[in-house]
């Protein structure tokens, strides 16, 4: 089932059980999908999953920015609804990759790569940004690949 197929057949869920903060973070969703269906990205007005994907993880990402400058002013109400807003569309992203499984993942690319020191960081990221696309952020895989390299 289609991303957009699936965001509107919860935005009637939520419509029904009276769901007021869920259904405003479905249509922040739905609004995403249908801007991206008319941007440059779209193919016959289909959009690939992996632009869905990094949309969404754009749209994460910009909650938890806003919840974190919300508790910075000690707006904690404020800062809770971009938490709830943050959490009901992760659910529509891939399971996360743990640190644990990144790291293991990444000596992986490494030797695969040849990378041996902090100059060979493009190319494993290059790789690592391709494979782990929607599973990770690529701020963690870089970090990680930092002190990997530097060990």
């Amino acid at each position: 089932m289609s991303l957009e197929i699936q965001i509107n057949n919860d935005i009637k869920q939520a419509m029904l059980a009276k769901k007021k903060d869920e259904l405003e973070a479905l249509r922040a969703i739905k609004s995403a999908i249908l801007l991206l269906k008319t941007s440059k990205d779209a193919v016959d007005g289909q959009v690939p999953e992996s632009v869905e994907i990094s949309t969404l993880q754009k749209l994460v990402k910009q909650r938890r920015e806003t919840a974190d400058i919300y508790i910075q002013q000690s707006r904690q109400d404020l800062a809770d609804v971009e938490l709830f807003q943050a959490s009901i569309i992760e659910r529509y992203l891939p399971k996360q990759m743990s640190r644990e499984e990144l790291e293991t993942a990444l000596k992986a690319i490494m030797s695969e790569v040849g990378a041996t020191s902090p100059r060979d960081m493009g190319k494993v990221m290059g790789v690592a940004s391709k494979r782990f696309a929607g599973q990770a952020d690529n701020k963690v895989v870089s970090e990680i690949v930092k002190n990997l390299l530097a060990q």
